[in-house]
């Protein structure tokens, strides 16, 4: 510095006191021209801030006719939504339901349980209740898109998890100008007052594999031009390629981790593509159990209206016999002869109008829960509520079809009419296997097996290896220019002139262009090392592991208690079964004693004996109307006793005869799973390192077990070639026969075959996949014990003739009947039926509404076609008249027969 000094002849020289002067007045301007630069900048920043948020003073009120009012004095209204939604056109023109004005239907459809189910899974997207849960919590309600919504979710599903895994490439550009004063001149490269052109384009290619190792390959290349007098270049493009890994040998590295948990640091949160693939089975379980309850609740609905139609038949029949006692004694008190006095009219017109209002209550029904699953029983408990009409609206509701038209529904089936056995052992292993609540629960216990697994991996330490290698390169320009990129000319000794080599020509550079210089290979870098962390205590990773071992527990535990319940509910579905088929034959022997009391009980009053009041007579007409509801009741009970058995077994969808399958994929799908199927059978294998992942499923899941009578016997009708839908894009023949394709069950081709979705089809079930089982028998009649009406044990002969012996007081009683089903009223038609009734009975609606008349009306011509002789009922009763000797000319009944 004194040397510098002493130049410029000395510190207080005229010479050195100029030059500082310059320098400072240099130094001012240059501040000045800062400090506004500076200003105008904040100026323009706290400008920018604050204009926006002023306001004009002017206000529109009025934008588009809209009341300026609505914005000045309200926050929140209530509005309606404008979505793309469409009323369907067949809800929003139902015609009006069926009342107790209501002409009588123009016709009547006889369906089939099987029909009813078929129509219910073709027209519904949505797993209805008979419960108004679509109302009160939709988000609670299966749907046939559930499966699919969970496999695509994009945080939780298969494809986010796979995504983790998946190669990504990013790319950047920037582009500046910078313009700058600086303190030091070195870091300038020789100047105070920079002026600088700069870009970088960075681009980089990153890959997560299984086994954790996170792969790159990068590439930045920048261009820097500037005033530096120290730079050799004024300006100069880098450009350098980079491979990069980092490969964790504890914590986070392993392929069953990684599986499991996912690219996660957090213990607790795990994403991998194995727990998205258990969510998506315990998706699949809950979307079974739904077409389940759904199925059993078509089912529920078809046998209530089967037992209203029932029950209002014997309504009517006890109304008709009501009207006709009604009439004959108040033809009695019109011409005043004992037994038509005013106690006994007023008495029967009572009872009249008491069945009256049963048989219009069991016309229209009331608003009462009707029978449905989870009620009382798994499958449902059957409630006797009654209501043609209201039943059948429930019906129509959860099949899918119009819920009001001119046409009635009457149920074509029968109930069961055999007795049906179970081997207790078999049904006992089916329920404990095949029940799907307990298959979700072993999918839960699974998923928390996977977690502890991975959460024991967070006691690990973390323990990288990082490994870097760099190409670099450099030069004036980016890419090559000719020639004059070749030679340097320099003048490195300061004489004066260019440098030359010993025999005369320039120095030659191997490259002026940075790409030239780089695939040279000249400069190349490299960088090795790991990075260790260890948590002392490792509180976290040891709350990780406990907590995944609780989870595990209790799930273990909630399986535990589920079987118990399973096999308490199929115990309670043996015993209901038991006690509703020895119901049915107590209401069948109580049905024919009802029967055989008011035959006697009236004959015993017309003929004017003793012993045989009004009352007597009234009371067995009463008798006779419960009895009759009764003995259907039971027999509706007992078919769904059977049912609830395969409901408690885990067999209900094979009962009924209900297949899943997923729907098609588009044809590309095939042959991808084609190549993928080549590639999984052949892996590599390298160094026989890789291991072979734990097994998390067992294979597909058998949904029938049942076999048929021609498995059974070895005999069958020859196989039929079943064709293939069209697939969702167009392909040559020739490259469908490429597609080895599974043999499905036949299935109609789906509404979108481009979206992956789960259907609902009824279906005969697949040869491959049939359980041979013997665990259901349906018996003949065989006899049995039953009780008589003295309540003592009696032995019941073989089923042969129908024994009507009474009993009487000094012997001990003998059997009424001989069998309940082989026991047949004298020409009601009634026959021993399959469980699922071939013989289609079809009860009727009355046609006719009863007059409001004080008086009884002469009973109209319809009313006695009510009860067709084809429908089982109890025979009609013949009722016994006087001789017409001993009635009064004024009688007007004299004349007509006996109704």
């Amino acid at each position: 510095m004194n040397d510098w000094f002493a130049e410029l002849g000395g510190p207080n020289s005229q010479t050195t006191r100029t030059w500082w002067g310059n320098l400072h007045n240099v130094c001012r301007v240059r501040v000045v021209t800062v400090g506004l630069r500076l200003g105008v900048a904040v100026a323009a920043l706290v400008l920018s801030i604050i204009l926006p948020g002023c306001r004009t003073t002017e206000v529109n009120d009025a934008q588009d006719g809209v009341d300026p009012a609505h914005y000045h004095y309200t926050a929140l209204d209530i509005s309606y939504p404008d979505v793309e939604s469409p009323v369907d056109y067949a809800v929003a023109t139902t015609e009006p339901p069926m009342t107790l004005d209501s002409e009588p239907p123009d016709e009547y459809w006889d369906l089939s349980l099987s029909d009813a189910i078929r129509h219910a899974l073709s027209n519904s997207q949505v797993m209805k209740d008979l419960g108004g849960l679509v109302l009160r919590s939709p988000s609670a309600v299966r749907t046939v898109h559930d499966p699919a919504i969970q496999e695509t979710d994009p945080r939780f599903g298969v494809a986010a998890a796979l995504s983790e895994f998946d190669a990504s490439f990013g790319a950047s550009t920037f582009i500046e100008n910078n313009d700058r004063a600086l303190n030091n001149q070195f870091f300038g490269g020789g100047t105070r007052i920079l002026e600088q052109d700069a870009a970088v384009v960075q681009s980089q290619l990153t890959k997560r594999a299984a086994t954790g190792t996170e792969l790159a390959f990068k590439n930045k290349t920048d261009y820097d031009g500037n005033n530096a007098p120290g730079n050799l270049f004024g300006s100069a493009w880098n450009t350098n390629f980079e491979t990069e890994f980092r490969h964790p040998f504890l914590q986070g590295g392993g392929v069953d981790f990684n599986r499991i948990a996912g690219p996660t640091d957090t213990p607790g949160i795990y994403n991998g593509v194995r727990i998205a693939r258990l969510n998506t089975d315990v998706s699949l379980a809950d979307f079974e159990s739904g077409v389940r309850d759904f199925v059993t609740n078509v089912e529920n609905a078809y046998w209530d209206l089967y037992f209203a139609y029932r029950d209002l038949d014997a309504k009517i029949a006890a109304r008709d016999a009501a009207l006709e006692t009604w009439r004959r004694i108040n033809a009695l008190a019109e011409v005043g002869k004992r037994g038509g006095d005013v106690a006994s009219e007023a008495q029967a017109r009572e009872q009249y109008f008491r069945f009256k209002e049963e048989v219009q209550n069991a016309l229209t029904g009331r608003l009462v829960e009707g029978t449905r699953s989870g009620s009382g029983s798994g499958g449902g408990t059957f409630r006797a509520t009654g209501g043609v009409q209201t039943a059948e609206r429930r019906l129509r509701l959860i099949i899918g079809v119009e819920l009001s038209d001119r046409k009635a529904i009457r149920p074509a089936d029968e109930p069961i009419a055999a007795r049906v056995t179970f081997d207790w052992d078999e049904i006992l292993i089916e329920a404990l296997t095949r029940r799907v609540e307990l298959r979700k629960q072993k999918w839960l216990v699974k998923r928390r097996e996977f977690e502890l697994q991975a959460s024991e991996n967070f006691l690990l330490p973390t323990f990288d290896l990082i490994g870097k290698y760099r190409w670099r390169g450099f030069g004036k320009d980016l890419l090559p220019q000719g020639n004059r990129n070749k030679f340097i000319v320099q003048d490195l000794d300061g004489d004066g002139n260019i440098d030359q080599n010993a025999d005369g020509t320039l120095p030659v550079q191997k490259s002026r262009a940075a790409l030239q210089n780089l695939f040279g290979g000249d400069f190349q870098e490299w960088q090795i090392g790991f990075e260790l962390e260890i948590p002392f205590g490792n509180r976290r990773g040891h709350a990780a592991v406990r907590n995944a071992e609780l989870q595990l527990a209790r799930d273990r535990a909630i399986l535990q208690a589920q079987e118990r319940e399973i096999v308490h509910d199929l115990s309670n579905a043996v015993a209901e079964m038991n006690r509703a088929h020895a119901i049915v034959l107590t209401n069948f022997n109580r049905r024919q004693a009802s029967n055989e009391q008011l035959q006697a009980i009236r004959e015993n009053y017309e003929n004017d004996r003793r012993g045989a009041p009004l009352d007597l007579v009234l009371d067995a007409q009463r008798r006779l109307a419960e009895a009759d509801a009764a003995f259907y009741r039971a027999r509706v009970e007992y078919t769904l006793a059977v049912r609830n058995v395969h409901y408690e077994k885990g067999s209900v969808l094979d009962y009924a005869q209900v297949y899943l399958s997923e729907g098609l994929w588009p044809v590309k799908a095939y042959f991808d799973a084609r190549e993928r199927q080549d590639r999984i059978a052949k892996p590599l294998d390298y160094f026989k390192l890789l291991s072979k992942p734990a097994s998390v499923s067992q294979g597909t899941y058998p949904q029938l077990l049942a076999p048929t009578e021609a498995e059974q016997s070895g005999e069958g009708e020859p196989a039929v070639e079943v064709p293939v839908p069209a697939p969702a894009t167009d392909v040559n023949a020739a490259d469908l026969r490429l597609i080895e394709l599974p043999e499905p069950p036949p299935i109609a081709a789906p509404r979108e075959p481009n979206i992956r979705s789960v259907v609902v089809e009824e279906l005969a079930p697949p040869t491959d996949e049939v359980i041979r089982t013997n665990s259901t028998v349906e018996a003949t009649p065989q006899p049995m014990p039953i009780e008589n009406v003295e309540s003592l044990p009696q032995t019941q002969p073989a089923p042969k003739a129908i024994p009507r012996t009474l009993p009487s007081q000094s012997e001990s009683g003998v059997p009424i009947k001989v069998d309940s089903f082989d026991a047949r009223e004298p020409d009601d038609g009634f026959a021993p039926l399959n469980p699922r009734g071939a013989k289609a009975v079809r009860p009727s609606l009355p046609t006719e509404r009863i007059q409001r008349d004080a008086k009884p009306a002469p009973l109209p011509e319809p009313l006695k076609r009510l009860r067709p002789k084809r429908f089982p009922s109890i025979p009609a009763i013949e009722m016994k008249t006087e001789s017409k000797s001993s009635v009064d000319e004024n009688d007007p009944f004299a004349d007509e027969s006996p109704q």
